[in-house]
């Protein structure tokens, strides 16, 4: 390989990406800077301005500018951080985020039809491609923290979150297909039957992959939501993608207004007991039970979002 196949590799793809934002509708009202800010901050787990400038390699001033324009639109809030007052932390309003979910939407539609003038048999063959392509450049590193990206369901992935729960608790704690049925029924109840505006499932995606998945839905109770399968790939644990799930269920749940929000795990599950606690879910009861092959100490936890904080 030369200079020159890679230079003409990159101008290929500089017009590809061009011909996808064809009369910068993809980003209006915003610039194409402006919408990869909106991007961070609806998908980083760093949510303050001297990430953000890292990040994305931007002049202090500039990002500034940019974020003062976000506030008078309404799209952020900046609130001393409370591991740092030094620091401010940006998180997006339900407009903003809304605004970010818009965005990404215009893309998505995009690539999807740009996608469409593929053979299906040559997809495969072009993700392995481009998973070839970060590999090779990475230069061998280990996935970061900004590695992964938090991202709506596509078709196929509520079927995977069903296989990888049972897969993963029968070779980690044992439990039998009982366990695979219960993941099913909730799967299958939100796909079959769900509010949109009030209820949601992330998928956690690292290097094209995804690797964690939690959902938030309406609970029996007025006003309260319910956090359900959270779960996070063995070899992607430790990159924060628990906490940046759970934290994305929370900023939902209170953005379109319950009160309360709840969860039902058992007391084996001691890592992500710890993450609950850490965005100040409270132990509400305990109670053993027979289930899924074990016997088990189910646990109800709550967090009152009216008064939860960072």
């Amino acid at each position: 390989m030369t200079v020159q196949d890679i230079r003409a590799f990159n101008r290929f793809y500089t017009n590809v990406i061009g011909a996808l934002d064809y009369s910068r509708h993809l980003y209006a009202p915003y610039t194409l800077t402006e919408s990869r800010v909106l991007y961070e901050l609806a998908h980083s787990p760093r949510t303050d301005a001297a990430d953000l400038r890292t990040e994305l390699s931007l002049d202090a001033g500039y990002l500034s500018r940019i974020l003062n324009k976000f506030e008078q639109d309404g799209l952020v809030e900046r609130t001393p951080s409370r591991r740092d007052p030094r620091r401010r932390r940006i998180t997006l309003t339900a407009r903003g985020r809304e605004t970010a979910d818009l965005l990404a939407e215009r893309a998505n539609d995009s690539v999807g039809a740009l996608l469409a003038t593929v053979p299906s048999a040559d997809r495969p063959r072009l993700s392995e491609a481009m998973r070839t392509v970060r590999e090779i450049l990475s230069d061998g590193r280990p996935p970061r923290r900004e590695d992964a990206v938090l991202r709506e369901t596509r078709p196929g992935d509520l079927g995977w979150i069903v296989q990888r729960h049972a897969a993963l608790y029968a070779a980690e704690y044992g439990w039998n297909t009982d366990y695979e049925g219960l993941v099913a029924r909730i799967v299958a109840d939100f796909a079959e039957d769900h509010d949109p505006h009030l209820e949601r499932v992330w998928i956690a995606e690292l290097d094209g992959r995804p690797v964690g998945s939690v959902m938030c839905v309406r609970d029996e109770a007025p006003a309260t939501a319910r956090l359900r399968v959270l779960l996070v790939e063995p070899d992607a644990r430790g990159l924060g993608i628990g906490d940046r799930l759970v934290r994305a269920v929370i900023d939902f749940a209170r953005g379109v207004g319950y009160r309360d929000l709840v969860l039902w795990t058992n007391d084996v599950l001691t890592s992500a007991r710890r993450i609950y606690q850490r965005h100040g879910f409270v132990l509400v009861a305990e109670k053993p039970h027979r289930s899924f092959g074990k016997d088990l100490t189910g646990q109800d936890w709550r967090l009152e979002l009216h008064g939860a904080g960072e």
